[in-house]
């Protein structure tokens, strides 16, 4: 349960219609086995100790009796488990039966929660048998001890105060205002559906994206555990259909009969309530709006750590999916030349100018602004690409930035800043073989003087070429590289960066544009270099920016699971560990990570004054919208986290 990580599970059983005893031994096995597998939270079947399709025989004293029975052996045999669970059966109460989930932890009833909304049509007719839930709690009396029966109810575990669930019971969630909703309101982050939920043809989509919605909508956890094997069939057929969802994306699923031949299954995943509680708090249309109106039942679970087996994506910003990355790169392409195609109609601009580099930033950037000018049915020769050689400047990205302009058909020139960055030293007193960041800035600045008086003799403006993880790094020059008047590639991350060029080169080759398509490919293996140092003997690039800060991929990962999800430092590590810790040793997990959290922290005022830009994606780094830190806050208990995992390591 550290770091909010909750292993829950839905449970199917063998059911046997109105024999109450072989269904709770079958709850009770299942129990076992979701316990040694590490389940916290396990939620069964509607009406799991009698079958759902008991019919009539739900008003018989028998049956009630041998429910109530099940209930008790369920509670005596379960005692020893370290985990909370809901069961469903009916319930005889003041003159009126209720179809209810009954919540059980450490041997003891928590609370009973009836059904809201009974279905009266089709081959449905609960209202037949059970009363819907009152709109106010009710007292029960169970051997001895009073618990709160009503839909009004919250189950806190006291370890993990993030781990609140509420219950519903199939047929609410298909209404036009599920219970849930108020549940999740009152302060609810996981949501416990107990379902009978028969099999039509299409049901079963419509029901994955019920429980997908109604996750994302309430910014929770969503168990949607559903019947199968032994229900009567004499007009319906149930599947065991069950889901588990968070925050809108379906973490695991047992699809339609697909369960073992004795018909028990467990689906078992982790969910992420510290993500949750993060999410909710950095909403403010959130509103807490059922505070203080529903009773609280406290549990206790043993803290420890949750083994992961949900998926974390390495590359968090980049689909797996070969055509949605397609799409997705199609997409922000799209974006980004809408925000910039407005900027150049108000601006009245007459060219638009970037600085050409051979590198992948700038050959985007360009890319960006072919496709804006296309938009406006204005010529490629608006645009304005000028390569600036310096010290650094090796023919290979030289070559490709003058192949990418001419095939691009753009406007080229080539500004040789050697000499005016020479006279720079020697007004400043700068001696050229002290390349410290004097040496590195002076060129960057200088480049950026000739992109903007270029602009202003042209009647245009500069298009920023920096990245979005150039700007959580502070990777750039101050009034150098970091400034423009419109920063197209602002939220787009390094990884990213990479794929949208890469799919354009395939759109390209598959046109028949070989020679734009291979410069394209090679900027692609060019290694990522601002090329202010000399190059090496052999005339190769000697300054690797990842050689530097470190690798592009676990900067966006620590960015995205920062930013999105508000991870602590450890919960970065351990998410770094699951997803890359192949790749990666531990050391160098960490070391990158400090790297990551002293740079964002201390390069906070590059970013809060940046050019305007095109938001693309949910990690953006705007300090007009996105992200406002003070430039002068303190990383010290970030990296005293880091520190002490360090230790931790010796």
């Amino acid at each position: 349960m550290k770091h909010g990580f909750i292993k829950v599970a839905t449970g199917t059983v063998r059911t046997w219609v109105g024999d109450c005893r072989k269904n709770t031994d079958a709850c009770v096995s299942l129990a076992g086995e979701a316990y040694r597998r590490g389940v916290r939270l396990l939620v069964f079947p509607e009406l799991c100790l009698t079958g759902y399709t008991c019919s009539d025989l739900f008003l018989h004293d028998r049956l009630l009796a041998g429910a109530l029975d099940g209930l008790r052996q369920y509670l005596a045999q379960t005692a020893g488990l370290d985990m909370v669970s809901v069961v469903g059966l009916p319930l005889s109460h003041a003159g009126k039966l209720y179809n209810c989930a009954a919540v059980c932890a450490g041997g003891q009833l928590l609370g009973l929660v009836p059904k809201c909304h009974l279905p009266n049509y089709g081959e449905f007719y609960e209202v037949r048998q059970f009363t819907p839930a009152p709109e106010e709690n009710m007292t029960y009396a169970f051997d001895g001890q009073y618990v709160t029966m009503g839909k009004k109810q919250l189950f806190v575990c006291n370890t993990v105060p993030d781990f609140t669930f509420a219950v519903e019971v199939c047929e609410d969630l298909w209404t036009p205002v599920p219970p849930s909703c108020a549940a999740a309101a009152a302060g609810a982050t996981v949501l416990c559906n107990l379902s009978a939920s028969n099999e039509t043809i299409g049901k079963s989509e419509y029901r994955r994206q019920l429980v997908a919605m109604q996750s994302a909508r309430l910014t929770a956890a969503y168990l949607y555990a559903n019947c199968g094997r032994g229900e009567s069939t004499t007009d319906v057929v149930f599947s065991g259909h069950s889901l588990i969802a968070e925050n809108g994306t379906v973490l695991a699923e047992r699809r339609p009969f697909d369960l073992p031949g004795d018909g028990d299954g467990l689906l078992i995943t982790e969910i992420d309530v510290g993500r949750l509680a993060y999410d909710r708090r950095r909403m403010n249309s959130w509103e807490n709006t059922g505070a203080g109106t529903y009773t609280e039942a406290y549990f206790d679970l043993t803290p420890e750590d949750t083994a992961l087996t949900r998926y974390v994506s390495p590359h968090p910003f980049v689909p797996e999916d070969k055509g949605e990355r397609a799409a997705r790169c199609a997409s922000i392409l799209a974006m980004q030349a809408a925000g910039l195609r407005q900027r150049i109609e108000s601006a009245h601009a007459r060219k638009i100018v970037v600085g050409i580099s051979g590198g992948l930033d700038s050959c985007l950037a360009l890319l960006v602004m072919v496709r804006a000018m296309d938009s406006l049915s204005r010529p490629r020769q608006d645009i304005l690409a000028v390569t600036m050689p310096c010290f650094g400047t090796t023919s290979r990205t030289k070559n490709n930035a003058t192949v990418l302009c001419q095939e691009l058909g753009v406007d080229f020139r080539c500004v040789d800043i050697t000499d005016a960055v020479n006279i720079h030293f020697r007004d400043i007193g700068h001696d050229p073989e002290n390349r410290n960041v004097v040496y590195e800035n002076s060129q960057a600045r200088e480049r950026t003087q000739v992109l903007m008086d270029i602009a202003n003799a042209e009647g245009g403006f500069v298009v920023g070429t920096g990245d979005l993880s150039e700007l959580a790094l502070g990777w750039a020059t101050y009034n150098g590289d970091h400034m423009s008047m419109y920063g197209v590639n602002a939220s787009v991350p390094k990884t990213l960066v990479r794929h949208i060029v890469g799919s354009f080169a395939d759109t390209e080759r598959a046109a028949g544009h070989i020679r734009l398509a291979d410069a394209l490919s090679d900027i692609l293996h060019t290694p990522v270099s601002p090329e202010l140092l000399p190059a090496d003997g052999n005339g190769e690039i000697a300054q690797v920016t990842e050689d530097l800060v470190g690798p592009y991929e676990l900067h966006d990962f620590y960015l995205y699971y920062m930013l999105r999800f508000g991870c602590t430092p450890g919960k970065l590590f351990r998410l770094a560990r699951y997803a890359l810790g192949e790749k990666y040793d531990d050391a160098t997990l960490l070391r990158w990570l400090e790297t990551f959290v002293r740079r964002f922290f201390g390069q906070q005022f590059k970013r809060s004054c940046l050019p305007d830009g095109p938001k693309v994606g949910s990690v953006a780094l705007s300090p007009r919208g996105d992200w406002r830190m003070p430039s002068d806050a303190c990383a010290g208990l970030w990296l005293s986290e880091i520190a002490d995992l360090k230790g931790q390591l010796t």
